[in-house]
Parts: C-alpha cells; structure tokens; sequence
C-alpha cells in the first residue's frame, strides 16, 4: 500500500494561465478527459478549476465563454499537500475542507493533483468509487 502522496498522485498535471477563457479550458479537459486543471501564473499555484465549477461559477452567469477568463471561475481558497506528505494527511484535509481533489506542490510549485479517486483505487479498489475511477472514460 502507498504511504505518501507522491505514491499515487496525477503527475505534470495540466495548467492554464488565469486570462484563459472559460471556452479553452472547456475544451482543454475535454481533449485531455479532465475533471480539474490547476490555474498558474507564470510557475506559481493561483487556483484549481473543475468541469463543475465553469458550469456553476461562469456558464450560468451567461456570459461570452470566449471572452470569459477562467480567474473568475476557479477556487483560490486552496488546501494543498507536497508529495512527501502521508496519504492519510491527504484525506484528512479532503474531509475537513471537503474537496475531492488536492493541488500538489513542491517548493510552491505545482507537481500534481491528489483526487478522492485516486485514494479510493489505492485504499479500496474494490469499492464502488474505486471501480468508477478505475474505469476507461466513456467518451
């Protein structure tokens, strides 16, 4: 069984910078099948954006998905982990801030992204979610 975060992490997880339309990123996590990419400026962490969070934070406003920047639509409240750290720190932060998904950074920079699914292949592979995340995409 992993111990640590780096174990079992997405590594070189993908970034966009936070002028990148809503429409790019859109079809970034389409074209890569991505829940979740991290928003950089330059090699510095500024926030994490999700397929739910372009529908809530910026589709449903009704603005022009092209001239719409993702800044407006990401989390930058993060919780993150570096890749030493122990999965059972991981899902501690994941229940008390209830997120799925977790930013790695080493020396500030971001090196991957932990999510819920991740963990339950590792923990419970036999689980219900962990059989989902297993799963080929369906696209």
């Amino acid at each position: 069984m992993a111990q640590h975060v780096r174990d079992i992490m997405t590594s070189d997880p993908v970034t966009v910078e936070p002028q990148t339309s809503v429409a790019q990123v859109a079809r970034i996590m389409r074209d890569e099948d991505l829940g979740a990419v991290l928003v950089t400026d330059g090699d510095e962490l500024r926030g994490l954006v999700t397929d739910r969070d372009l529908v809530v934070r910026s589709l449903c406003e009704g603005g022009d998905p092209e001239q719409t920047t993702v800044a407006g639509a990401c989390s930058d409240d993060l919780v993150t982990v570096t890749p030493d750290e122990d999965l059972d720190h991981a899902v501690e932060l994941m229940r008390e801030h209830s997120v799925r998904r977790i930013p790695v950074v080493d020396h500030g920079h971001p090196v991957g992204i932990v999510s819920l699914g991740d963990l339950a292949m590792e923990r419970d592979p036999e689980s219900a979610l962990g059989d989902i995340s297993a799963a080929r995409p369906n696209t």
